[in-house]
């Protein structure tokens, strides 16, 4: 069945412990949310345990309050050989009224492991099937690109350890 789920949704209320002082969900929170739909949408398109190796260029835009209705979407956007590239977004709405508004947006990636070593091993591959999704991909890869220039950036700065 891996190789099929290329788009998964998670819906839920904010919750009273979600929130920070200020009645807005923490950003950690979210990130968290983030990494849950991402995880989820992995496993289903490799069939593997997947991790984490990096998010790039997550943009808060608009807060999440308490009892708000989140939508997590995690969409394959690329693959590489073991690698898995998913455009998140994270909206929300007042459940009894309101548009949905986009509250974060960022591209995450995932490297699919096996169960024995944790080795990387191969994901099934995705091919664009129109504009959008070469739109999507080639965002994708340079959303990670320039999270690639912070990185570099940012190393030759720490203090020598």
């Amino acid at each position: 069945m891996s190789g099929e789920q290329r788009e998964l949704t998670f819906r839920f209320l904010a919750e009273p412990t979600d929130v920070n002082y200020g009645g807005k969900v923490h950003g950690g929170v979210v990130m968290k949310w983030i990494d849950q739909a991402g995880y989820a949408a992995a496993v289903g398109w490799s069939g593997h345990y997947s991790v984490t190796v990096a998010v790039g260029g997550i943009r808060f835009v608009s807060p999440i309050r308490i009892s708000d209705l989140v939508t997590v979407t995690a969409t394959l956007v690329h693959t590489g050989t073991t690698s898995m590239h998913f455009a998140i977004d994270v909206r929300a709405r007042d459940p009894m009224q309101g548009d949905e508004r986009l509250c974060t947006h960022c591209v995450i990636v995932f490297v699919a492991l096996d169960g024995v070593e944790g080795k990387p091993v191969p994901v099934p591959g995705w091919q664009p099937r129109d504009e959008e999704d070469r739109r999507l991909a080639e965002y994708a890869l340079k959303v990670m690109e320039l999270s690639k220039g912070i990185e570099d950036t940012v190393a030759r700065y720490r203090p020598p350890q």
